[in-house]
């Protein structure tokens, strides 16, 4: 470790370096000499570096910004004075210097799926682990001999004369060859990943899920998981058929002898389920005691599998000038088994004369020549035919072309005449060599392929390798070239020398029960049989070995939540848990007992993970994302669409039906992942393909405008957040959720005050709380929180500036203002009339909740009732889309829609009705239909008085910005105004109240949201109230109890803040509604004619259409759900915004639910398909 310690003493003639030098030679040994630590201290006020050498063991270093290790260093990042410019950000970015060095010291990650980000930051600050002993394998012994062992196998040696025997040398080398090509070409594919980084244990999986995301990984990482654990199970039951039918034969528990057709396979087949549940556990044993014994035995299994192959290459070279001797005998054309008889002959000359052989009492009824005897038997001779005539014999021609069989039938040689009769039935079928299967091109694919896969062994140790970028590319393409070159030669060897009907023999009864290839081999047939044996021994332990490896890395990314368990380990690092779920799931495999059968399952899994390894190098390609450098340059995207298409062409081939089933067991661990797994961002491709596909699809959308079919509301909901940033008005999003139901473009905004820099924390805290209040309210779509100098330019930039290109929001939905009329919260109103302006210039809709509180949550439901429309003028067909929309969630599913809509004068409204009727069947969209009819009528003594209130509101609500003695000679004179026209009005029955207070008291008034509680003004008791309010900003005196004062009392308090109220009533009568017309009324009329005529005429019809259209709303609508109506535009000059919040609080006085709508300026509905 180092200390770092300042000398305070001064001496001119000694420089630091000297004194750096003897510091480190002070602390060379155990303890420091005092003396030269006394020398040390006489130098320049100078920083000193003291090495402590100690027995603690090496640390590893990290290469990595934040690092622990770059934290613990900080201290001797920034010493030069010419590095002081970067010390305040020591503490998140490191010196290239020690960056440089990290790299230098960093070793190969420990063996493990862990990302090492995460390892380091979990484990470097607890503990230190032991240096890692550098890696030592090369390309040969770390690459190419474990790929070479795991491609060669057990279809080599047990299936691959019958393969060329069935598909013909033709036909069985187009399937070579396409294999070959495909792992090939996966190979390509995985060399450029494997090069682009360090690829940890799991080998396909990590690749894959690193490139392709944590979905498709754990899909496809369970499936390479599930194909590698039915390889163990199909190496099991190919050494089982190695030791039952060729080895020893005997150790049948269930004897076969005696027993033909179905008999005879099912006893054969639980021979297999019993030894080779034996064997698995055996082996299970082996790998749970230790690995270390497997990997002992790996080079023995490794040098049995070349062995193997050489003898066999020595054979075909030996029966160039000596065949071995092994005769078939044939009846006819048909093979027959030879086991059950010693001489090819139906009878043979001795000194007594004829004889008759064991041949013929197989076929006849008694030994003596005048037996009755099997016809087919008379009718045809035997003869016999060399099985190994020799690579110089010709039967290459005869063996070219293929020769399919169905289950049962007589493997007959070709060209070969024979005396049949159609008619006659097949009897002693168990003398003659039948097709055990049914044979065809797509079947012998699927079983073919397991023996080309093992491609990732080199891949999977690239921890143990020296130079991984360089061994796995080399070894992995040598080993397939290696292993194909074997297998397009064994081909044409095969069907050089050796007879055709031997070759579809594939048990080889007819060749005295040896293995096909075995009597090809040199020197003796038992070189193939061990050798192949214990490779595939081998082969299955390997496989019982790396399989529960392959889980413990999907199930420690923490991917898959279901298979957590199997991360567990043992204290050295066994994956019992993994261990033991292997075993289960290979004995499957064993209980299948066929390995013509279990070969297509395990191919479908092998060549899916093929298919998605070439789809992730594709993709990174296409992409070029900044970090896809692989060394190794010999790859293309070309190459690995091509090889992803054959790997998916292939699964199609060798089984559709298992084709579609891996494909529903790999897509049903995808969704389960994206539903439940652990959210990882791993840098992969699908997050960058769905970059590419936005990028290319917002470019599509900025060619046009969305055709009115397509229009759908991308809302942009602009919420309040209060001091804490808590979302204010919740149910807004539970109404964007039952607006969208999911579908398109959802934007929740909200608008803080300050200065970004010094606001960021609110600012997380906001984004926290819409993305929280998103997530419950199941709002899909994005949050922005925008900070600015004040709410106006916040709210404007976040409509100007929401969305890209042309994924961008049509309408906007915002809360009514609530307590708009109070004095402080004048800046609130302002802002919302200038945010209707706004979107009226953006040509975006907007759609405005009043009283949002009482809106429905999303978890409510309506049994009945309905949606009323009032379709006063037409936006766009806004108002017609709404509701329908609504209706589809499940909310307002049982609501009924009715339409209202309005009819002058002169409009026919029968004809009306019919044609909006007709106009909703267009638009499919059911409905009541309505025509409600306002016919001209005088305006009232109520409206004007309405409007006369409204102007006085208006008037005293500039004064807000007048000086304090202003303000103060304004209130006085409207005071004075308002109180005259009042007495002129009715002077015996005018009470006046003033209540003059700083704050008032619970007890004095009660504040409620405007939307909630009727006013004073309601149609029901048409009063005249007047509010006049005082700046917060003036000074105050203390606050007084409320006081029933008189008008000359009040004015006597011009400091304090002031709040009248008038309120009419008539003590003779109730109050009349807005209409009413008596004589007094007139009398009053023309005595209030002189402040009438000062009014504004557009206010007085505006006020009048309010309340004309307010009084019909809630005779019609007052007990619907919602009530949705069109939104009058607000007033070109500014001078009138009061006025307008007058109107639109008039208009929709009384309701409970009111959603106010204005259009875009488009049309958004349309009556074609």
């Amino acid at each position: 470790m180092s200390l770092r310690f300042t000398v305070s003493k001064s001496d001119g003639d000694r420089r630091p370096s000297d004194i750096q030098g003897e510091v480190n030679q002070l602390f060379e040994g155990d303890e420091p000499n005092t003396s030269t630590a006394a020398e040390g201290e006489d130098a320049v006020g100078s920083e000193v570096v003291v090495e402590l050498k100690g027995d603690s063991n090496p640390k590893e270093s990290s290469p990595f910004i934040n690092s622990s290790d770059a934290a613990a260093e900080k201290s001797q990042q920034y010493d030069g004075k010419n590095m002081a410019l970067f010390e305040e950000e020591m503490d998140t970015s490191p010196m290239v210097s020690s960056l440089l060095s990290s790299l230098a010291n960093y070793s190969n990650l420990p063996q493990g799926s862990k990302e090492h980000e995460e390892a380091e930051n979990n484990e470097a600050e607890s503990s230190r682990k032991k240096p890692v002993k550098a890696p030592q394998l090369g390309t040969l012994m770390g690459v190419y001999l474990p790929c070479i062992q795991n491609i060669f196998g057990v279809i080599l040696f047990l299936r691959m004369t019958w393969l060329v025997g069935i598909g013909g040398v033709v036909g069985c080398f187009v399937i070579v060859f396409i294999c070959c090509s495909t792992t090939m070409l996966t190979a390509i594919s995985m060399s450029a990943i494997a090069t682009n980084g360090v690829v940890p244990a799991g080998g396909a999986y990590y690749m894959i899920s690193r490139s392709l995301g944590p979905e498709f990984g754990g899909a496809v990482g369970i499936c390479f998981y599930l194909g590698t654990t039915f390889a163990g199970a199909m190496y099991i039951l190919g050494a089982i058929e190695l030791l039952l039918i060729y080895i020893a034969p005997k150790a049948a528990i269930f004897p076969l002898e005696g027993l033909e057709g179905a008999e005879a396979e099912a006893a054969l087949l639980n021979n297999m389920r019993v030894y080779g549940t034996i064997l698995l556990f055996s082996m299970a044993t082996v790998v749970f005691v230790g690995v270390k014994y497997v990997n002992k035995l790996a080079l023995v299994f490794l040098a049995c599998v070349i062995l193997s192959i050489l003898a066999v290459y020595a054979g075909v070279i030996n029966t160039g000038w000596d065949p071995p001797e092994f005769p078939v005998c044939l009846l006819g054309n048909r093979t027959l088994v030879s086991k059950n008889f010693d001489v090819c002959a139906k009878t043979i000359e001795s000194a007594n004369g004829t004889v008759t052989t064991q041949l013929w009492r197989m076929f006849c009824d008694s030994p003596l020549l005048n037996a009755t005897c099997d016809k087919y038997f008379v009718a045809n001779n035997i003869s016999q035919v060399q099985g190994i005539p020799g690579v110089t014999s010709g039967v290459l021609a005869e063996n070219m072309f293929g020769t399919y069989y169905e289950k049962g039938d007589l493997i007959a040689r070709k060209n070969m005449e024979s005396a049949e009769d159609q008619d006659d039935p097949l009897t002693n079928s168990n003398r003659y060599v039948l097709a055990d299967i049914g044979s065809f091109f797509t079947l012998l694919v699927g079983i073919y392929f397991p023996s080309v896969t093992g491609i990732m062994a080199g891949s999977n140790r690239s921890g143990d390798l020296r130079d991984a970028q360089k061994s796995i590319p080399i070894g992995t393409i040598a080993a397939i070239t290696t292993t194909s070159f074997v297998y397009m030669t064994s081909v044409i060897l095969f069907g050089a020398c050796i007879e055709g009907v031997v070759l579809r023999d594939k048990f080889g009864e007819g060749v005295h029960g040896n293995l096909v290839i075995g009597t090809l081999a040199w020197p003796s047939p038992w070189v193939i049989v061990i050798g192949s044996f214990f490779s595939t021994c081998g082969a299955g332990l390997q496989s019982l070995t790396g399989a529960p490896r392959l889980m413990q890395a999907i199930a420690k990314d923490g991917i898959v939540p279901a298979l957590r368990i199997f991360g567990h380990a043992k204290a050295n690092g066994e994956p019992t848990w993994s261990l033991l779920l292997t075993v289960c799931i290979c004995e499957i495999g064993i209980l299948i007992a066929s390995l013509d059968a279990v070969a297509p399952i395990l191919s479908m899994f092998f060549l899916m993970c093929y298919m998605f390894v070439n789809l992730a190098c594709a993709l990174q390609t296409l992409l070029r994302t900044p970090n896809w450098r692989p060394r190794f340059k010999f790859y293309h995207w070309a190459l690995s669409f091509l090889g992803m298409s054959l790997c998916l062409t292939l699964m199609f081939i060798c089984s559709w039906y298992y084709a579609i089933i891996a494909m529903l067991i790999a897509g049903s661990i995808y969704k389960y992942i994206e539903f439940a797994g652990a959210e990882k961002e791993w840098g992969d491709g699908i997050r960058g393909l769905s970059l590419s596909a936005a990028r290319y699809a917002l470019m599509r959308l900025e060619e046009g405008q969305p055709h009115t079919k397509n229009w759908r509301p991308q809302l942009l909901t602009l919420v309040s957040t209060d001091s804490e940033q808590n979302i204010e008005q919740p149910r807004l999003l539970s109404l964007t959720n039952q607006l969208k139901a999911g579908k398109g473009l959802t934007i929740v905004g909200t608008a803080l005050v300050g200065s970004y820099l010094e606001n960021q924390e609110q600012t997380q805290r906001a984004e926290q709380a819409l993305r929280k209040l998103m997530e419950t309210e199941k709002v899909k779509g994005f949050c922005q929180v925008t900070v600015s100098s004040n709410l106006r330019d916040a709210t404007s930039h976040l409509l100007q500036a929401s969305g890209l290109g042309g994924l961008k929001h049509n309408a906007v939905l915002v809360s009514w203002p609530r307590n708009w009329r109070q004095g402080d919260e004048h800046q609130t109103w302002r802002n919302f009339v200038e945010l209707v302006r706004e979107t009226t210039a953006a040509s975006l809709a907007m759609l405005v909740p009043k009283n949002i509180a009482a809106f429905p949550s999303n978890g409510e439901r309506f049994t009945e009732g309905h949606i009323d429309v009032w379709w006063i003028v037409h936006d766009g067909g806004m108002l017609m889309l709404l509701p329908f929309l609504l209706k589809q969630h499940k909310v307002w599913r049982k609501c009924k829609i009715r339409i209202f809509t309005v009819a002058q004068l002169d409009d026919n409204s029968i004809q009306m009705k019919k044609d909006l009727t007709t106009f909703l069947y267009h638009l499919r969209i059911e409905a009541l239909v309505e025509v409600v009819e306002m016919h001209d009528s005088d305006i009232s003594a109520y409206t004007y008085e309405k409007t006369l209130v409204m102007e006085q509101r208006s008037q005293m609500l500039k004064q807000i910005n007048l000086s304090k003695t202003e303000r103060e000679r304004e209130i006085q004179s409207i005071t004075d105004s308002s109180r005259g026209s009042i007495r002129r009005k009715n002077p015996a029955a005018v009470t006046t109240q003033l209540s003059v207070t700083e704050e008032p008291s619970a007890d004095s008034k009660e504040e409620k949201p405007e939307e909630e509680s009727k006013s004073a003004s309601s149609p029901v008791s048409p009063p005249a109230q007047v509010q006049l309010i005082h700046d917060n900003t003036t000074p105050t005196t203390p606050a007084t109890p409320a006081t029933s004062l008189t008008p000359t009392e009040g004015a006597k308090s011009p400091g304090e803040q002031v709040q009248r109220t008038w309120t009419e009533k008539c003590d003779s009568e109730p109050a009349k509604p807005p209409g009413a017309a008596t004589p007094e009324g007139i009398k009053d009329i023309f005595n209030m004619k002189p402040e009438w005529e000062n009014l504004n005429q557009s206010n007085v019809r505006r006020m009048h259409t309010a309340l004309r259209l307010n009084e019909v709303i809630i005779k019609k609508s007052s007990e619907a759900k919602l009530v949705l109506l069109n939104m009058p535009g607000p007033p070109k000059n500014r001078t009138g915004d009061e006025n307008y919040m007058e109107f639109l609080e008039v208009l929709t006085d009384g309701l409970n639910r009111v959603l106010l709508v204005r259009g875009g300026g488009r049309e958004v509905i349309t009556i074609y398909s």
